[in-house]
């Protein structure tokens, strides 16, 4: 898995569901003060990288809060 291809994956879902800015960057909060996910359009995205690319960082026992703590937590997966 890429970072573009993880990228791709929650670009994709945002602009699925009407959330994506057009301002939008990797370090753009993904809650309320930023994109604006709810608990559902978050649990939603977990299961969408879960299925897309083996694993999801809200069960590592944080919860990322941009898109460069996604994309960190994948980097990180692929160097352990």
């Amino acid at each position: 898995m890429t970072a573009a291809a993880i990228e791709k994956t929650v670009v994709d879902f945002l602009t699925r569901t009407k959330k994506l800015p057009t301002d939008f960057h990797v370090e753009m909060n993904l809650y309320a003060d930023g994109v604006g996910l709810d608990s559902l359009e978050t649990a939603e995205l977990s299961a969408l990288l879960e299925d897309e690319h083996g694993e999801d960082p809200y069960s590592s026992g944080t919860m990322p809060q941009t898109l460069a703590e996604i994309l960190a937590f994948y980097a990180a997966g692929a160097q352990a």
